[in-house]
């Protein structure tokens, strides 16, 4: 069984930060994109932030220049670091991985159990 945990969730005034991690454990061969998405009440489930296991990222427009995403392979873990947040960044995080349980079987889509952000003072 594969498993992500995330972490660093919290309460942030605006213009504060923080930063997320999420460890996937458990049997895993290789993983191949993470990424983080948000989803605030009322809202769809958008993505903020992906990046390759080659470093390629890509953002979400409103958080470029902001948020960066970063990953250590060799310890399966994607983090997270936010600045500059505002308001409207609040939302339950959840971090996203492709992860290949075993060499000979196709990547499976996992999902962690979310973490929430609320930008606020």
């Amino acid at each position: 069984q594969v498993q992500l945990v995330e972490s660093g969730g919290g309460l942030v005034q605006p213009g504060g930060s923080l930063r997320l991690s999420c460890a996937a454990s458990g049997s895993i061969f290789s993983v191949n994109d993470m990424g983080w998405y948000r989803q605030a009440p009322g809202k769809e489930r958008e993505l903020v932030a992906q990046i390759t296991n080659g470093g390629q990222t890509k953002y979400l427009v409103s958080v470029n220049g902001r948020f960066t995403i970063s990953r250590d392979n060799a310890k399966n873990t994607v983090y997270l670091q936010m600045n500059s947040l505002k308001p409207e960044d609040t939302a339950v995080y959840y971090c996203n991985a492709d992860i290949k349980p075993i060499r000979d079987l196709p990547p499976v889509n996992y999902w962690g159990q979310g973490t929430q952000v609320t930008v606020s003072s």
